[in-house]
């Protein structure tokens, strides 16, 4: 299941639970494409519930979308993960360990709220 989080205007937010679908990762890459059109830089917040598969047969088409934005990797801001599953965590460490010059941060669900207050930039 895939669902888009109401935020600020220049952040991605999304829910993402269960299996990931072809579907749901073009969606994912349709709000990623509005976003960078719309702002210079893009912040995305992701809350993982319970990732039991992605559908293989959407991720060709998927990282044929995604491959144009390591050009773009300057556009991204902070990126928060809130995953209840420490394998997602995990992999999202190893991603920022990657793209250093892209702000990452792994989140517990019960710090949820700080999460989304930082990719918005309205953290205390």
């Amino acid at each position: 299941m895939f669902e888009i989080i109401e935020s600020a205007p220049n952040v991605l937010a999304l829910r993402v639970s269960n299996k990931i679908t072809g579907a749901d990762l073009d969606r994912i890459m349709d709000g990623l494409d509005e976003a960078m059109s719309a702002d210079d830089k893009v912040h995305v917040f992701v809350e993982t519930h319970g990732i039991d598969g992605i559908e293989l047969t959407g991720l060709p088409s998927y990282v044929a979308r995604a491959m144009p934005l390591l050009g773009k990797l300057s556009q991204f801001g902070r990126v928060a993960v809130v995953a209840d599953q420490a394998w997602i965590r995990a992999g999202t460490r190893i991603e920022s360990a990657m793209l250093p010059f892209i702000s990452y941060r792994t989140f517990m669900p019960d710090e949820r709220d700080n999460a989304l207050a930082w990719v918005e930039g309205t953290a205390k």
